[in-house]
């Protein structure tokens, strides 16, 4: 089954299916990973200020504690709206376990969508280089968070977050490669999978839990 790589939201295990597909005929290197990794569902949750405000929670962050930070972070009343969140005070909002810095750069984005000047609907329209320049443009957000914002939240098909830990050390193991690349080597290995880089960066993302759950890998 062929898919048009320049425009599916990645937001089903079919359209995942169908761009590992392609990308294995890409780099077939990355069978073999697949094999491992098994069936690799879509991460997709919700877009807009509700969105980007649960990846900045997520930041240097185990995936249990970022889960029970927002739980308490969405709990808090009008934390979820731009225009609410706005009356918010820094100390409720780091009470949920933000940190100031969090709590700013979440600040920074609800002024600059009710300023009109960040517009989420717009931003799924952009090419994924200039939607992550759209998004880094604003203070606190750098590359990783614009990336897996667009990865999770907008199912962008192509886009590899290359400063991720976790996806270094997978590629790194997967591709029995000499040494763990650096995040500019990243880049450029990625850069070879290209339409297919959002597949890939969930391809390795499962590739590595399967290996640290399954087989006691820490890699």
């Amino acid at each position: 089954m062929s898919v048009d790589a320049s425009s599916p939201r990645l937001d089903s295990a079919e359209t995942v299916g169908c761009h590992l597909d392609q990308l294995v005929q890409i780099d077939p290197r990355l069978q073999g990973v697949r094999n491992v990794a098994g069936v690799v569902q879509p991460r997709i949750t919700e877009p807009g200020f509700p969105g980007i405000a649960k990846v900045i929670c997520g930041q240097q962050l185990s995936v249990a504690s970022a889960a029970a930070i927002w739980k308490r972070f969405e709990a808090l009343p009008g934390a979820l709206d731009p225009q609410s969140y706005l009356t918010l005070s820094e100390e409720a909002v780091r009470a949920t376990g933000f940190s100031a810095g969090k709590f700013r750069t979440v600040r920074v984005i609800a002024e600059a969508m009710v300023a009109g000047d960040l517009d989420f609907d717009h931003l799924e329209t952009l090419p994924a280089d200039d939607a992550v320049a759209y998004l880094v443009a604003h203070k606190g957000i750098g590359p990783w968070t614009a990336e897996v914002y667009l990865m999770f939240c907008a199912g962008h098909p192509d886009v590899f977050p290359a400063g991720d830990l976790a996806l270094l050390k997978a590629v790194h193991h997967g591709l029995g490669l000499d040494a763990r690349p650096t995040i500019k080597e990243m880049i450029g290995i990625a850069a070879g999978w290209t339409p297919h880089r959002s597949a890939a960066a969930l391809l390795f993302w499962r590739y590595f839990a399967v290996m640290r759950d399954r087989e006691g890998i820490l890699l």
